[in-house]
């Protein structure tokens, strides 16, 4: 096989245009049969094989910066750059699915949020002009999809300012990101796509105008002045040139002899350079190109021959979430959903089907669909945007200043909150309820399973004067968790033998790791501890009933799938000292620091937040309490 021979980029220069395309084959054919074992990213990167040869044929790695947004499609790159060893891709231990640093020289960037690239390549260019290093080049590499956010034309204003900074952009158009393209922008490439080259047609138009008599020159000479206008009727590309840009394109993005004349030519350019490549994702799998839906953006394991799954999965969070907002939609008419270019993963599909004029993609531009979520309810709808986590962190000044400021009547749905796991540091949504803390007025809930989801989606879209979150996990939603009681507006999950005067520890349980609470407790009770168990429901604003509960127990102690910097544990270790209630308090949650990829069990007990790593701790603080810790070891759990 030819691929076993890369070891690394250099090994392609010797290859024949023949052998190119016998590699771009073996690499499709690699990638079908790895990635349904392990899931991954795998439509993507089936679109990028002759972009991703060819970019690493023209430009030297690791000299050259060959950058990728937002990362997923970089599974040919991983490839080309030695490592094939795809059987532990996303697992721990194994390959990210994602650039990593640690992997190698080659990956110089793996944040996985989209439109960052070309922020990253405008400080690289310009670290090599100040530095002199005119014999280092970038190229970067984003989608069409990522083109609609906001960044990415931040980015193309200043590259744009400097004329004779060099600076190759590839414009990776395969209409989609997850699911089809939508905007302007993607109008604007459509367009581009489906019309003749203007460089063509103006090469005829001399040759014929050069050989016309007398009036020939003069003709084409006024033509040619008149360039511009022509240009951008024949070929409208005229949106990149006015902001300053050289456009090459469109090019076939499969033809490997094509791009690597494109991107020579780019190369050598003495300024910033657009070009423009149409790719198909999911080429040369046959079950991804007939995916309507999103063309096998990301899949779990599957049978290769067939792209079917092979296991189907109980009913996830966001399935949950998906249905309920059909029977919201139908029961209120004011309901809108927003989503940043995710319909189907963040579970709107059905209400798209079912509602398509009240549904709104931004695109990949969180910070408007925040904005615009504030217009929705100021004009009188109610939107839910659905957003992953992790993504809410970009639009978070919006959130505080222009939905939460003007009180407006915005539901944000997390999904994917806490650890995620396998899609490593960027994807994990752990800063959610640090940073949401911090926002007057809002409040926040976090569902311990498929029943609360459902109730507290409705409690959240009746606030008009606020905006509300709701959050939860990735994966399959548990069991139900009945309450015992209610204190307040919190549910109690479990209580001490009814003798007990004074229990030991009130535990406070944070959404979905509900479940584990009540694992924590019965351990504690092992041991002879007693234990309230609570789950708040909405951990923000802190529940007026908690601060005289917590007085009546000797600890308190939360768990949150959360930072515990300034998450639910910090909010109630304040509320308690704003009320006087002067009881140790424990905060158990993910430490400050960025998690490797691994499944979410595997992340869990790496970082300790599981129920016998809790159960052990909290016994040694009341054996503490007790007088027994130095005397006396506190009892191992099991």
């Amino acid at each position: 096989m030819l691929l076993t021979r890369i070891k690394g980029p250099r090994d392609l220069d010797r290859l024949s245009q023949e052998e190119l395309d016998r590699l771009a084959a073996e690499i499709r054919t690699f990638l079908v049969d790895a990635v349904s074992k392990t899931g991954g990213h795998l439509g993507p990167n089936l679109g990028v094989v002759e972009l991703t040869i060819a970019l690493h044929r023209v430009f030297d790695s690791p000299k050259d910066k060959v950058l990728f947004d937002t990362g997923h499609q970089a599974y040919v790159h991983k490839l080309l750059t030695g490592r094939q060893d795809f059987g532990g891709l996303r697992t721990k231990g194994g390959l990210s699915g994602y650039p990593s640093r640690a992997e190698s020289e080659h990956d110089v960037i793996e944040n996985s949020h989209a439109s960052t690239v070309l922020g990253w390549a405008d400080g690289f260019a310009k670290a090599n002009e100040v530095l002199g290093r005119e014999d280092h080049h970038v190229a970067a590499v984003i989608g069409d999809g990522a083109l609609t956010g906001g960044m990415a034309w931040e980015a193309l204003n200043n590259i744009a300012a400097a004329k004779d900074r060099p600076l190759v952009i590839v414009v990776n158009d395969n209409e989609r990101s997850y699911g089809p393209t939508i905007g302007g922008l993607a109008n604007h490439l459509a367009t581009l796509r489906t019309t003749d080259g203007y460089e063509r047609f103006l090469a005829r138009g001399k040759d014929l105008l050069e050989r016309t008599p007398v009036v020939g020159k003069p003709l084409y000479e006024t033509l040619h002045g008149a360039k511009k206008g022509l240009k951008d009727f024949i070929a409208p590309q005229g949106m990149f040139e006015d902001l300053g840009l050289k456009y090459i394109g469109p090019i076939d993005g499969h033809d490997i002899e094509a791009l690597e004349s494109a991107l020579q030519r780019a190369k050598r350019f003495s300024g910033p350079v657009i070009v423009h490549c149409l790719t198909q994702k999911g080429r040369g799998y046959e079950p991804a190109v007939q995916d309507e839906a999103d063309r096998f953006h990301a899949v779990g394991v599957i049978h290769p021959d067939t792209g079917l799954p092979v296991s189907t999965d109980a009913a996830s969070w966001t399935s949950v979430f998906a249905d309920e907002m059909v029977k919201l939609g139908r029961e209120r008419k004011d309901i809108v959903a927003i989503t940043a270019a995710m319909l189907q993963p963040v579970g709107l599909k059905k209400f798209a089907d079912a509602y398509p004029d009240r549904i709104f993609d931004v695109g990949i531009a969180e910070q408007h669909g925040a904005t615009s979520a504030a217009g929705l309810a100021s004009g009188g709808a109610h939107p839910v945007f659905a957003v992953y986590a992790t993504f809410l962190n970009r639009a978070f000044d919006q959130v505080l200043m222009d939905v939460a400021l003007h009180k407006c009547g915005v539901t944000f749905v997390l999904d994917r909150a806490g650890v995620t796991g396998t899609d490593g540091a960027s994807h994990n949504g752990m800063w959610d309820m640090s940073i949401l803390q911090v926002v007057p007025g809002l409040r926040l809930a976090a569902p311990r399973d498929a029943e609360q989801l459902r109730a507290q989606l409705n409690e959240a879209v009746l606030v008009k004067d606020a905006p509300t979150v709701v959050r939860f996990s990735k994966g399959v939603v548990g069991p139900a968790v009945p309450a015992v009681g209610r204190i307040g507006g919190m549910d109690v999950l479990r209580t001490p033998a009814a003798e007990v005067t004074r229990p030991d520890v009130l535990l406070v349980s944070v959404g979905a790791l509900a479940p584990m609470c009540l694992e924590i407790a019965d351990l504690l009770d092992k041991q002879g501890i007693s234990t309230t168990v609570v789950d708040p429901r909405w951990v923000k604003p802190v529940d007026e009933a908690l601060a005289p509960l917590a007085d009546g127990h000797r600890v308190v102690v939360t768990v949150e799938d959360n930072s515990r910097a300034g998450g639910v544990g910090s909010a109630v270790a304040q509320a308690l000292r704003d009320a006087g209630v002067d009881v140790p308090l424990r905060d158990f949650g993910i430490p400050q620091r960025f998690l490797d990829h691994a499944t979410r069990k595997e992340v869990m007990a790496e970082i300790g937040l599981t129920a016998p790593d809790i159960a052990r701790q909290v016994t040694g603080l009341v054996a503490k309490l007790d007088g027994r810790y130095d005397s006396e070891p506190a009892a191992a759990v099991d």
